[in-house]
């Protein structure tokens, strides 16, 4: 022995230890002596004993005396439930864990076994033993506790030799965190088919920005029931200027969302470290977190992920929350799958958009074959959790749906691409005399060349005398200087906005009617909402069909006509 004073357990008995022998043991520890074998039970039940000295004779006794401390020392320390439940409904034992919920969870806890017991009963008979193959020997329910906890209890009956249940013992555990896992996977799971699910009829008879309008609507409406947050942004990375652009968002005020935030990973918040480096972020308390910048009014708590496309960082999907460590793995490990759905949603927009495609490329070829990286990293996901949740059946059913739905996408993205192909640029247009027409001086201002000349060559069909810019500057020198019938201007160009050159033009004369146009709904620095509160004659969202572009600009011209 090592020194330390122990409890040693001495039974007293007619052979023994002889008093010798107890006078040793009593320089090793505290002697405990007993002359009956149920007492020394009794005191091992009590408490722990370094060493027991009894006749050989006296031992079977106490040995089960230890066996069943050691069980009960076991089911104590488990992290579920165990409990019995005899033929008239009353607990006979229950561990501490059971021990230590709440009466009326208990109370249910009791009930399910009585009427497991019940059930039992009229199973099991001595015409129909236990080993019959029509006995279930364990039986499974699911415990709702006023929709915030959601218990698992399997019952098993304890049935004498004769062919009756005599007990029946429950494990019982805590199933929240999973009922909730399963919630969310059932939400990225219909989210991610909504925001991919595409109905070619339907979509194709939308303009890029009421497909972006109705993306959004799905994404604000998915986010909520798989995050349960209402505050969130997302962002597009430009890969000209690295900036991150927001294109949707819910909740967050319009502070926020107008700071400049580049793909840095430092000095340009969270949300920069991430689409620079890719990796999610959790920040539990934004109090202390330098990174973190300004967003939610009394925020305390933040998650972003990246919105990857074939391994590439396409933006990021910031989540804020007023409650500390509102996120946890769970959710960043949702979330970044979620993410995926989004950016996949947003790049077939983004492909449908760019009409020149249509007659220089097989539009389905492009979309598909974009598409196939980020559906497979899908599928390696859903893959990689259905490994870690083995067991959890409920849960890997709705991963193999997510799995399911990957080739109702592909079938749906090739029926969408190869839609829609009437836009500017993708059919020749033929001259024509308009009277209405004939002679108005147009400026027409686009950085993207292609753009600008389509746009350029198809007025000049119908008779308008068309100047072009290739930036902002160009186009508000030409305005500054002259008056035009119309002016139609790009919302976004390198050196300005379409606001500076609205507000050019209408400087220089207030009757002179502008047109606005944007690819894919951008409008970052808000040019609509301010130029349509100023008069704002319409907005073109890219691509347009020719006849919806002549339509525009007809009314445009008229509308000068009128006043």
């Amino acid at each position: 022995m090592d020194g330390t004073r122990h409890k040693i357990l001495v039974l007293l008995g007619p052979f023994g230890p002889d008093a010798a022998a107890i006078d040793s043991l009593r320089m090793h520890g505290e002697i405990v002596m007993v002359d009956d074998s149920e007492k020394a039970s009794e005191l091992i039940r009590q408490g722990n004993f370094y060493a027991i000295f009894s006749d050989a004779d006296s031992f079977l006794p106490l040995e089960r005396a230890l066996v069943s401390q050691q069980a009960n020392l076991i089911l104590n320390n488990l992290g579920e439930g165990v409990c019995i439940v005899n033929g008239e409904g009353e607990v006979s034992w229950m561990n501490k864990k059971m021990a230590a919920w709440p009466p009326a969870v208990r109370e249910k806890i009791r009930r399910s076994c009585q009427d497991s017991f019940d059930l039992f009963a009229r199973q099991v008979s001595p015409q129909t033993p236990s080993e019959s193959p029509a006995f279930s020997r364990s039986k499974r329910y699911a415990l709702n506790i006023e929709e915030q906890q959601y218990l698992e209890m399997v019952a098993s009956p304890l049935i004498n030799p004769s062919g009756q249940v005599l007990q029946v013992v429950a494990v019982v555990w805590d199933a929240t965190g999973t009922r909730r896992l399963q919630q969310k996977i059932d939400a990225i799971d219909n989210g991610g088919r909504e925001l991919v699910r595409l109905e070619p009829d339907k979509l194709n008879e939308l303009n890029v920005g009421q497909r972006l309008k109705l993306l959004e609507d799905k994404i604000i409406r998915f986010t909520r029931d798989l995050m349960h947050f209402d505050h969130f942004a997302i962002r597009l990375l430009d890969r000209k200027s690295n900036k991150l652009e927001v294109v949707i968002s819910a909740g967050l005020p319009i502070e926020a969302l107008s700071v400049d935030l580049f793909a840095v990973p430092e000095g340009n918040g969270i949300s920069g470290y991430v689409a620079a480096t890719g990796r999610s972020y959790i920040c539990p308390d934004v109090q202390r977190d330098p990174r973190y910048i300004p967003g939610l009014d009394n925020a305390l708590s933040s998650l972003t992920v990246p919105l990857q496309l074939n391994d590439k960082v396409v933006g990021i999907f910031n989540i804020e929350s007023r409650q500390k460590a509102a996120f946890n793995e769970d959710d960043r490990q949702f979330a970044e799958i979620f993410g995926r759905y989004v950016a996949m949603a947003l790049n077939v927009l983004d492909l449908l958009r760019v009409e020149r495609v249509v007659v220089r490329h097989n539009v389905a070829d492009d979309v598909t074959t974009e598409m196939a990286g980020p559906l497979n990293d899908i599928l390696s996901d859903a893959n990689s959790l259905m490994g870690d949740y083995i067991g959890h059946d409920d849960l890997r059913f709705r991963l193999q749906q997510i799995v399911d739905n990957v080739v109702t996408i592909r079938k749906g993205l090739r029926q969408v691409a190869e839609g829609n192909v009437g836009t500017v640029g993708a059919r020749p247009v033929g001259a024509c005399d308009d009277p209405l027409l004939r002679g108005v001086e147009i400026l027409v201002a686009d950085d993207t060349a292609g753009i600008r000349e389509d746009i350029r060559d198809i007025l000049r069909k119908f008779g308008m005398i068309v100047t072009t810019c290739a930036n902002g500057t160009e186009a508000i020198a030409q305005v500054e200087t002259r008056d035009f019938d119309l002016v139609l201007s790009d919302i976004r160009m390198p050196d300005k906005t379409g606001y500076d050159v609205f507000a050019a033009a209408r400087r220089r004369n207030q009757k002179t009617p502008v047109i606005l146009m944007t690819a894919f709904g951008y409008d970052p620095e808000h040019n609509i909402v301010r130029a349509s509160q100023e008069g704002l004659q319409a907005v073109l969202y890219k691509p347009f069909k020719v006849e919806y572009l002549l339509s525009e600009v007809r009314k445009a011209i008229q509308s000068v006509a009128a006043k």
